[in-house]
């Protein structure tokens, strides 16, 4: 009617591009911002490519960054940290055979980053105390501050520990300037707000003892490959460290004097003795009689038979609210395994990894009256299908089982006990001719290494962002050839995890199983 039939129709006319309208233009920058930080790195660096706007946006909501610090990263630092000025958490990481940024690029990095809270330094060795002393002048806010693998010393330390007071979390692995024990005179003996100390691969590490035993606020402390004797430490924080919740020993000089003298002051409930072999089965009954609240505890006893039934009866007994055990090296019998088995009936995680005297009859045990068990880890034990079909019918709770170079356990067993829970438990059997190589019981070394190669996994989108930010899109010195290296520690981690896979499930176990954790390159 009035139309003809031939004439076109306006909304029959294809969409052209200039007819496009960015629905995202009436979206706040705060909303937009939220979207991006949702994503991971690569799509995040997918949408700075999309508009200016895109690029504006994304830039000013990043608040983390994990980037390459070799020396010519202080050439692209000015742009880089144009783009991204609102960083928070920094980590700057150098391979051994490049040359890493100095004193200068630290202080430009740490000025252009006031509202720093966390600082990762690794093998950063051309700094010295003259760059921290920039982060503390720059960054008086900072919260955590972790070194490793640096050449500057104690003063470093102790001046950034003097210029920001809000430090939380403290790690110094590595550190090579503490020979000078000159250099090591007059350090700060206190900090309140400190709660995490980590020291590893340390030698002289003993100067940081007063400031550890100073900090009436500390919660976890971690002792790891230091040299020297440590017991004077222990009994010196018993009077003044009485809040301290979490200490983890390995290959330490320390003994059952030093732990009986801490235990009785401090209610533990995480303790990790990993290769220490002065301390006994009365150190560790002490440690059960004084700290009835322990929740987690790890011994690696490297098959010295230092601690055993005396000092686990104790724990059942005392530690009735035990909610995960990892016995490595050990050789405990039935009588201390049923004691916790009928005691400990929150136990809900438990791996016996090396043990000559944890046989069937023990592992029938501990299926019979483990009622909370949830995760269970076996290695190297001299166990049989007998022990393993106990599952079956015992731990009610139980969904995931792991059994690693049991020669006498075979497929068809775990099969079976698979079937057993109509597909409700997980049953892995690795057999014995895999992970020869493997270090027996390494848990506290493979736990680190796994948690660093999660980390490493964030490196190539952080740097990938640098190279966005660089002028006329070129890529930074500081950036190339990371993705090939990044990769290659890729590599050698899963290939590591692949080996490790009892202490690979430990650590998921004592972050409750969830690895949906950003990387540090996210925001």
């Amino acid at each position: 009617m009035g139309q003809s039939a031939s004439a076109p129709s306006s909304s029959s006319r294809p969409v052209t591009f200039s007819d496009a309208r960015d629905f995202t233009s009436d979206l706040p920058d705060e909303c937009l911002a939220l979207v991006f930080q949702s994503l991971g790195p690569a799509d995040r660096r997918s949408c700075s490519l999309v508009s200016r706007r895109w690029l504006a946006v994304e830039g000013c909501c990043r608040n983390r960054l994990s980037l390459d610090a070799r020396a010519s990263l202080l050439e692209a630092a000015p742009s880089l940290f144009a783009r991204f000025d609102a960083v928070s958490k920094l980590a700057l990481r150098c391979g051994r055979r490049s040359d890493s940024i100095g004193d200068e690029a630290l202080a430009l990095v740490a000025a252009r980053c006031p509202n720093l809270v966390s600082l990762k330094l690794r093998s950063c060795r051309s700094l010295t105390d003259v760059g921290m002393a920039a982060v503390a002048r720059s960054c008086p806010g900072l919260r955590k501050l972790s070194v490793g693998s640096c050449c500057f010393g104690a003063k470093g330390i102790d001046v950034v520990l003097r210029g920001c007071p809000l430090l939380e979390d403290l790690s110094i692995k590595r550190l090579r300037g503490l020979h000078d024990l000159a250099a090591t005179a007059g350090l700060v003996d206190a900090a309140p707000a400190l709660r995490s100390v980590c020291l590893k691969d340390l030698y002289n590490g003993q100067c940081f003892a007063p400031l550890i035993a100073g900090s009436p606020n500390l919660k976890t402390l971690k002792l790891i490959r230091c040299s020297g004797d440590w017991d004077p430490l222990l009994e010196d924080m018993a009077g003044k460290v009485s809040g301290i919740v979490e200490l983890h020993l390995e290959r330490l000089q320390v003994s059952d004097t030093g732990l009986i003298a801490l235990s009785a002051r401090v209610e533990l409930e995480f303790l990790h003795l990993v290769k220490t072999l002065e301390c006994t089965d009365a150190g560790l009954a002490a440690v059960a009689e004084h700290c009835p609240s322990l929740r987690k505890l790890h011994i690696d006893g490297w098959k010295a038979d230092r601690i055993g039934d005396e000092g686990l009866s104790t724990v059942a007994r005392r530690c009735t609210g035990l909610q995960e055990l990892v016995l490595v090296g050990v050789n405990p019998s039935i009588r201390s395994l049923e004691l916790v088995a009928t005691h400990c009936n929150a136990l809900e995680r438990l791996a016996l990894c090396g043990g000559d005297t944890i046989g069937d009859a023990e592992i029938a045990c501990i299926a019979a009256k483990c009622s909370s068990l949830t995760k269970l880890c076996i290695k190297a034990c001299p166990v049989s299908d007998k022990g393993i079909d106990a599952f079956a019918s015992g731990c009610p709770k139980l969904v995931k089982v792991k059994v690693k170079r049991c020669a006498r356990v075979t497929p068809e067993c775990a099969n079976r006990l698979a079937a057993s829970r109509n597909g409700h438990l997980s049953v892995n059997l690795v057999p014995p001719d895999e992970g020869l190589m493997e270090e027996q019981g390494s848990v506290a070394v493979i736990e680190e290494g796994a948690s660093e190669e999660s980390n490493n996994g964030g490196e190539v989108a952080a740097d990938s962002a640098a190279v966005d930010a660089a002028p006329g899109g070129e890529i930074p010195t500081s950036c190339r050839s990371k993705s090939r290296c990044t990769a290659t520690k890729m590599r050698l981690g899963l290939s590591a995890a692949g080996r490790n896979m009892v202490a690979f499930a430990i650590r998921r176990w004592s972050h409750g199983g969830n690895n949906s954790g950003l990387g540090p390159s996210q925001a």
